[in-house]
């Protein structure tokens, strides 16, 4: 028996399409991850022919030159606009090891299946082939739900989605397969002058409430949420929200890739090796 979905597909389709309208206008997140992307890509000296963008968006991600890439996303207008499918990560509709890079930047938080889905991106990689990708991680928008908490009092319910820390991603990494593999995280704290901005954000990337269990927000809950929010601002009247972009990194194996030196094959002792130097 698999287990309930956390995320409602249907419902994740609907917020992407109704953000990618305007979504040039609240894209900084995604443009952070891209740009960490980047940073990481640019120390790789190896040459790649062969990219899939997964989860594009609106297609901002630029590929190496001269490699032809193939974009998906779970939207419908995102998809059509990049001129790429639309698909679910964790169900990929690629042949196994049609790529030599794979992009992932700013879905794999709302996958259902997370582990199936990065082991889908291995799978999808040749030998030697290369994941990046990020999402937000554990501890973002820790003020919105401090105040949604605390305005519904004793009794809330959930409304933003369960977050992975940065040592499980790098867990399910290992669990996927992935050689070398790293995880890091990136914090960026974002300045709001009203809550409805801050919802007005998280809509406008796509970041609305996706889960399959979801609830009416009433006004009054609402009203308190915000009061509660423009508590907790600065002398310029702006309350900072936090974002953690959680980056990944990680190799499709190949045999001739470094391996990790046996366990118990070192030839110095550790108290060898911190004894005083005479």
């Amino acid at each position: 028996m698999s287990a309930p979905a956390i995320f409602s597909a249907s419902a994740r389709r609907r917020a992407r399409d109704r953000a990618a309208r305007a979504f040039a206008t609240h894209d900084f997140l995604r443009a952070q991850m891209l740009d960490g992307i980047a940073d990481r890509l640019s120390v790789v000296t190896r040459t790649f022919t062969d990219v899939l963008d997964l989860g594009c968006f609106d297609a901002a991600f630029t590929p190496p030159p001269g490699a032809k890439v193939a974009r998906l996303d779970p939207g419908y207008a995102f998809a059509q606009a990049a001129g790429g499918v639309q698909g679910d990560e964790d169900h990929l509709p690629f042949a196994d090891q049609s790529f030599d890079l794979v992009v992932a930047a700013g879905t794999l938080d709302t996958v259902n299946d997370l582990p199936g889905a990065l082991t889908l991106v291995r799978r999808v990689l040749r030998p030697d082939g290369l994941f990046l990708g990020a999402f937000a991680g554990a501890n973002t928008l820790a003020t919105l739900r401090a105040v949604l908490r605390a305005a519904e009092g004793d009794h809330p319910v959930a409304r933003l989605h369960p977050q992975v820390d940065v040592r499980s991603a790098g867990d399910l990494m290992l669990r996927a397969g992935f050689a070398m593999p790293v995880a890091d995280v990136e914090t960026l704290t974002v300045r709001y002058s009203g809550f409805g901005r801050l919802l007005d954000d998280l809509r406008g990337m796509g970041a609305a409430n996706v889960l399959t269990e979801r609830h009416p927000l009433r006004r009054d809950v609402l009203a308190r949420a915000a009061a509660a929010f423009a508590e907790r601002g600065d002398a310029d009247a702006r309350t900072p929200e936090r974002f953690d972009l959680i980056f990944l990194t990680g190799w499709s194996p190949a045999p001739d890739q470094p391996k990790p030196a046996r366990r118990g094959s070192g030839t110095t002792s550790l108290a060898a090796a911190l004894r005083p130097k005479t």
